[in-house]
């Protein structure tokens, strides 16, 4: 059996990364589809118009390699989308629904960011300047559509689903601004013995004892 070397595993990567291009091709324009938020769903297209870039791209560093681009099942992206889809439907119509699909893209992206990552690191080591250039712009590419999902996570997302939840507290009555011992049924501190310390002395400082408290004469 032939050892493998670090352009066997170079070029497995390669193909790999090319299967999983055209499946987010595909998972893109749906992702858009869910969005509710304008920004989000035009992000979601130019990042389209984009990874069909990267799909150009990465046939020329196969061809810098003197290979034909090829792709193998990328079961990793496989996963993370079919996550996507779970993710669009269960909030689907919710306040929530740009907040989860930003985390679904985002989870791809850094998936991505990984793995040209080792790519770029790979060409470099292997000579080829060519594809490690390549490699280097698809990567930064990756880098700024991540960001630039954080960035609408931060900016409305987020706090769309958080003030969601608190609505909904609110609606339900859930919501108790009671000082917390009342909350649970506790007595505050040192109630009791104040209450019975005012038992034990009239305003004139003399002694009152249990009858006079149950209202019967002293004998």
């Amino acid at each position: 059996m032939k050892m493998k070397t670090l352009k066997d595993l170079f070029l497995d990567e390669l193909k790999d990364m090319y299967d999983a291009e055209h499946r987010i091709i595909k998972a893109l324009p749906k992702l858009a589809k869910a969005a509710t938020c304008p920004k989000l769903k035009a992000a979601f297209l130019a990042h389209l118009e984009e990874t069909k870039g990267q799909v150009t791209k990465l046939e020329k560093v196969f061809q810098s390699f003197g290979e034909t681009a090829k792709a193998k099942k990328c079961e990793a992206t496989v996963g993370l989308l079919k996550e996507g889809d779970e993710i669009a439907a269960d909030n689907k119509g919710e306040p929530t629904i740009n907040a989860a699909l930003i985390s679904a893209g985002q989870k791809v992206e850094h998936y991505e960011i990984a793995s040209y990552g080792c790519l770029h690191e790979w060409a470099g080591l292997l000579g080829n300047k060519e594809a490690a250039t390549l490699i280097e712009e698809i990567l930064d590419e990756e880098k700024a559509a991540n960001k630039k999902l954080m960035e609408l996570a931060r900016a409305s997302s987020n706090e769309e689903a958080l003030c969601c939840c608190d609505e909904k507290q609110s609606q339900n009555g859930t919501a108790d601004k009671r000082p917390i011992n009342l909350r649970r049924g506790m007595r505050p501190v040192n109630s009791g013995r104040r209450r019975a310390e005012g038992f034990g002395v009239k305003n004139n400082g003399s002694a009152i004892t249990a009858r006079q408290v149950a209202g019967l004469p002293n004998n």
